[in-house]
């Protein structure tokens, strides 16, 4: 806006491209300002608004740039509605009703108000809460100093200090702060409290970054009979891997009886390899004992057609990293790493030697059989199976 006696008045086009083209040719602001009759805060803002537009800076498609922003100042001058400056745009009606609502509102809004406020939110890095609050930081280092985990810290500040809104903080902000932000001692110190003592945090929530096995179908697509262990003949299955992945062992549990199978893989565990091995162990059973897997999304079985139409059996997929969709499975290969450590050579254990190592884990009793071992369980099943036969 240009001052004028009696208030203010709206800068042309002309005006702000004479404003420009002065300071262009050399002339000072201050004369600009007196010959255009115009504030200095106007014409400062021409200015910076012309440089932005000027500026040709790569900027992600899926935030608003300034030459956007002029477009939604001219609409809302002229009385546009959200919606039609979103069609011209190709934008949702959503993200111009926030862009609006963030900065003042229709009354306010100004493009390079927009811009700066952007810039400003895009600025890194940001003041952490626990830097900007020394008794949240204080109550949380207390939390983790008694062995309490991120997630019963934000519980227990709660109930600690009702109504304290600044004493508040989710874990995964615990988490952020220990393993983004703080660095050298403090971050050893902290991090060691931690039950698992981790250095690095894997962050919640997000997509898998995966490749989509085709023709998948779904853990929530599994019968009930299934979930609930009715019937036997649903196993679950895994890899176990040895040092630096370079060998695995394929793994096989009976949800019903928890019966286990190891397969040998070698230094192979290549999509092929894997459905080839998987056959043949499964094929040592009934084809009543086995009718169904489930196996993560792992790309070992991206071949799982393959394999179903060899031997008859649906796989099942589970949900992107939810392990617990396999808990027996999960259980299981818990227990074998006492006679296959982390971090040794697998390719050493020939088919032989795993198969004693499952009839160790097959003839331990299990509370969750009635201390019946899973070898016994199963020994029922397939008494029934031949009488049946």
């Amino acid at each position: 806006m240009a001052q004028k006696r009696g208030g203010y008045r709206w800068l042309t086009p002309a005006d702000r491209d004479q404003i420009v083209a002065r300071v262009r040719a050399g002339e000072r602001v201050v004369d600009v300002i007196r010959a255009t009759g115009s504030s200095s805060s106007s014409v400062y803002r021409v200015l910076e608004e012309a440089a932005l537009a000027r500026r040709r800076v790569a900027h992600s498609p899926h935030r608003l740039s300034f030459a956007e922003r002029e477009r939604i100042s001219r609409g809302v001058a002229v009385g546009e509605s959200g919606r039609s400056i979103a069609r011209a745009l190709g934008r949702a009606p959503s993200t111009i009703c926030r862009e609006i609502a963030g900065c003042g509102g229709r009354e306010r809004y100004r493009a390079l108000r927009g811009e700066r406020r952007a810039q400003s939110m895009a600025r890194r890095p940001k003041p952490t809460k626990l830097s900007a609050c020394p008794r949240l930081l204080e109550a949380v280092q207390a939390g983790l100093e008694q062995g309490w985990s991120p997630q019963q810290i934000s519980a227990r500040l709660i109930q600690d200090y009702p109504d304290d809104l600044g004493m508040r903080i989710s874990h995964e902000t615990i988490y952020l702060s220990l393993f983004v932000q703080s660095r050298g001692e403090l971050r050893r110190q902290l991090t060691a409290q931690l039950r698992t003592q981790r250095t690095k945090r894997k962050p919640q929530g997000r997509p898998s970054r995966r490749g989509r096995i085709p023709e998948m179908l779904m853990i929530s697509q599994r019968p009930a009979e299934i979930e609930d262990r009715a019937l036997p003949g649903a196993w679950e299955g895994d890899l176990i891997m040895g040092s630096r992945s370079r060998s695995s062992v394929l793994t096989l549990v009976e949800r019903h009886t928890r019966y286990v199978l190891l397969g040998y893989l070698g230094h192979d565990h290549s999509t092929d390899h894997v459905i080839q091995a998987l056959t043949t162990l499964v094929q040592r059973l009934p084809a009543q004992l086995i009718t169904s897997l489930t196996w993560d999304q792992g790309k070992e079985m991206a071949a799982h057609q393959t394999f179903t139409v060899a031997t008859g059996v649906t796989v099942y997929f589970c949900d992107p990293h939810s392990p617990w969709q396999r808990g027996s499975n999960e259980n299981t290969n818990g227990l074998l790493r006492q006679y296959l450590p982390k971090g040794t050579d697998l390719a050493v254990y020939d088919q032989a030697e795993l198969d004693r190592i499952a009839a160790r884990l097959n003839g331990r009793p299990r509370q969750t059989l009635g201390w019946l071992k899973p070898a016994e369980k199963m020994a029922q099943l397939l008494g029934v199976t031949q009488e049946g036969a």
